[in-house]
């Protein structure tokens, strides 16, 4: 079975939870899963000049990541976001602004790196200042001139988002998922009514923005997928929930992954839907790379 090859593009910065700091950002959260079940991840983005930026750097290559596209910046640190969790373990984010991974640039090493890409992987948080937002923009549009899958994890994050970057981020992707709350937002941006059941919205989405799949995230409900030849509703998955933070994330690798390997779309999204039950099982978005053979502890590291 052939090694998927994937681009991650946007936000990495550090969850400050009530337990310590973890490394985190959705990109960074999906690459690491999607490393762990097997995919080729490199990931493009930037840190500051500093010990967190350092940390970060070291736990990635403890999951085989690969970092070249990932700058450098002096002027700029490296980003946190101050987590709150409410007594279902349900994350709320403040998100800190004008840090290193705002300011994304364009590099002919990244254009090569998409030559030997399966699918790119981006969102809507990572595009909020427009340095990062024209860059990722820019690597998406030449992935779609080379047919290369586009997968797009709207992450709604307030204020970062209007629904003008809600749509003009899913014109340019080819798999879109969402979760149940920002299907009402995401649609009304793309002009669809919602329907009284989601699958009958999420048809609409699928069809109007002409995509090749649309997945709904129902947290303990499960999943819902939509192509044009399926629709699939897989039930959740129970666990005792620890925190959410990431869950997401590692859902739309686990997706990814088995997608681009060629694996049946039902036994694709009971993965991905195990995948996020086990994350929500366990404190912070990335378990420890330890089949990797690693010695770096991605989790709960308290950056000086």
């Amino acid at each position: 079975m052939k090694q998927p090859s994937l681009l991650a593009c946007g936000e990495l910065l550090w969850d400050l939870l009530p337990g310590g700091a973890a490394l985190g950002g959705a990109p960074v959260n999906f690459g690491c899963h999607a490393a762990l079940q097997g995919a080729a991840v490199s990931i493009l983005s930037a840190v500051g000049n500093d010990s967190r930026g350092n940390e970060a750097l070291a736990i990635l290559e403890g999951f085989h990541i690969n970092t070249s596209l990932i700058r450098r910046m002096s002027n700029f640190p490296t980003g946190t976001a101050q987590v709150i969790l409410n007594t279902a373990g349900q994350a709320g984010f403040e998100i800190t602004a004008n840090t290193a991974w705002d300011h994304l640039v364009w590099s002919e090493d990244l254009e090569a790196r998409l030559t030997d890409a399966d699918a790119i992987y981006f969102g809507t948080l990572g595009q909020r200042s427009p340095a990062s937002r024209d860059t990722i923009r820019r690597v998406v549009s030449l992935a779609r001139t080379r047919n290369i899958r586009r997968v797009l994890d709207v992450n709604l994050r307030r204020p970062f988002y209007d629904p003008s970057l809600i749509r003009e981020s899913i014109s340019l992707a080819s798999l879109l998922k969402l979760s149940d709350e920002e299907l009402p937002e995401v649609a009304s941006a793309c002009g669809v009514v919602v329907a009284p059941n989601p699958k009958d919205t999420l048809q609409r989405l699928l069809e109007q923005c002409q995509l090749e799949i649309v997945v709904l995230t129902r947290g303990p409900h499960g999943a819902i997928l939509v192509s044009p030849g399926e629709v699939l509703d897989q039930p959740g998955i129970p666990c005792v929930v620890r925190d959410t933070v990431g869950a997401g994330d590692s859902f739309t690798a686990a997706l990814t992954v088995g997608f681009l390997q060629g694996k049946a779309l039902k036994d694709v999204l009971r993965q991905a839907c195990e995948t996020a039950s086990s994350v929500c099982s366990q404190l912070g978005a990335v378990p420890q790379p330890s089949r990797l053979g690693a010695s770096i502890s991605p989790r709960k590291v308290t950056p000086r």
